[in-house]
């Protein structure tokens, strides 16, 4: 299957020239958001790539499905989207424990620019690393404005459309799982947490709240999972708690700026005033995106990927 792997886009990178400032470019999203890590010697992806309410989905089943119950479980991914091979291994992964996996283009033909295959970084010279300083900061503000428009007004309809498209072809999954689980991966995670939460249709922007009048006025609909699971979650805003009454268990990276602990304050004194079950668990040593299947040389790293999938699943099969 095609694989597209978005380019990093740096944080903060040192200057090739002795002496000068570092040069500061968007870090909206982080390394490993937008690249893919290298695809785990002999692994591969055995799901397929198709249609589901005509929105485009990797969907990858149990091997006994359907002679053998299974339950939907929706894979958020973040930037580097559904044509991601670790993605998709991720997804085979999940249908290995008996879980139905659908896992859409949540970007709906709007890839992250400038999509390469992750190749091992070697030392450049001089004038490349000028070069190349002067084209990340370029790749930066492309993937800044591209991070700009993928916003749950854009991206959650067509989640809804997956989901009851799924809930007729895959009734028997729904049906024994008792409704649909997600996990969801950086952008994915705040898109699972919206999913998880009651809100109202007309979206409510940024910076406006509405009054008791308005809120009587819109009709309120969700959640629209069972249980969730969130790793590494980016941009969640801490009006994204409001509503939450799904289940919830989060992966979180220690001192993680795309996942502040401000935030997660924010969402934990929501969730426990409202009696919504949850469970944080933080990772130390270890970069945002870890969890997502991808090689790493430090043994650390590679234990707390194993450690964080077994949380993911200890949940979902708990709920």
């Amino acid at each position: 299957m095609p694989c597209r792997k978005p380019n990093e886009v740096p944080q903060v990178k040192p200057s090739p020239i002795p002496g000068d400032t570092p040069a500061q470019s968007g870090a909206s999203l982080g390394e490993h958001c937008v690249k893919d890590r290298p695809t785990p010697s002999g692994q591969g992806s055995s799901g397929e790539i198709t249609q589901l309410g005509g929105v485009d989905v990797y969907i990858s089943k149990p091997s006994e499905y359907p002679h053998a119950p299974s339950k939907l479980l929706l894979l958020l991914t973040g930037a580097t989207g559904m044509h991601s091979v670790n993605n998709q291994i991720q997804a085979d992964k999940f249908a290995g424990e008996g879980f139905l996996v659908i896992m859409p283009d949540m970007f709906h033909n709007d890839p992250l620019p400038g999509s390469v295959t992750y190749e091992e970084d070697k030392e450049p010279s001089l004038i490349e690393k000028l070069k190349l300083r002067a084209a990340e900061t370029a790749k930066s503000f492309l993937a800044d404005m591209w991070l700009a428009r993928q916003t749950p007004e854009k991206i959650l309809p067509i989640i809804h459309k997956l989901i009851e498209a799924a809930k007729d072809e895959f009734a028997d999954a729904v049906a024994n799982g008792g409704g649909i689980y997600s996990v969801g991966y950086c952008l994915g995670g705040r898109m699972t947490l919206l999913l998880a939460g009651e809100k109202s249709e007309a979206p409510v922007h940024w910076g406006h709240h509405q009054v008791k009048d308005e809120e009587a006025a819109v009709q309120k609909k969700g959640p629209y999972i069972k249980a969730g699971a969130i790793a590494h979650a980016t941009l969640v805003g801490n009006e994204d708690w409001e509503g939450t009454k799904a289940p919830l268990a989060f992966i979180c990276v220690e001192a993680d700026q795309l996942f502040s602990d401000e935030v997660q304050e924010i969402g934990k004194t929501y969730l426990n005033e409202n009696n919504v079950e949850h469970e944080f668990k933080t990772y130390s040593g270890v970069p945002h995106g870890f969890a997502i299947v991808g090689d790493y040389e430090q043994l650390n790293i590679k234990q707390a990927q194993a450690e964080a999938y077994d949380q993911i699943l200890t949940w979902l099969r708990a709920h």
